[in-house]
């Protein structure tokens, strides 16, 4: 499968999650832009995981936005991704205007945070910022299977 970058759009209540060794955390209802890397073998499919994860609650939490997407309170409703054999993903995070939740999803690089706080669904700041790296953002759109 094709390596990319992409970001998570979650939609939530307000709630407290126990996010492993982050302890736990508070968060405010509206949503939220997880950014992940897919150069790993498995390619984009890592973007299927979270998809199955978010809908099935099905596997044990291993990375940050698991946590979130196994959550009851929390609803996968969109991706947007691009494939680029780049590392660009703490660029994309870089790049994005939201409020970082700290040290969110960037225990392996040097980044504030890799998940976002937005009042209002950010759809458009999320493709035009893959548009200043260069990238074609796809969006898909996620129906989700549980109550937010």
């Amino acid at each position: 499968m094709d390596k990319g970058i992409y970001c998570l759009v979650l939609r939530n209540r307000p709630c407290t999650v126990s996010i492993g060794i982050l302890g736990q955390r508070s968060f405010a209802a509206g949503f939220y832009v997880y950014v992940g890397s897919a150069q790993g073998s498995g390619g984009l499919q890592r973007v299927v995981r979270h998809i199955s994860l978010a809908r099935n609650h099905d596997r044990r939490p291993k990375w940050h936005i698991d946590y979130l997407l196994s959550n009851n309170s929390f609803a996968l409703i969109s991706v947007v991704c691009a494939i680029t054999g780049q590392d660009l993903e703490c660029r994309l995070a870089g790049t994005l205007q939201g409020a970082p939740v700290p040290s969110f999803g960037c225990s392996d690089c040097a980044c504030h945070s890799h998940l976002f706080f937005y009042p209002s669904v950010p759809l458009d700041e999320i493709s035009k910022a893959f548009l200043t790296l260069g990238l074609t953002p796809c969006i898909r759109t996620i129906i989700p299977s549980k109550q937010s």
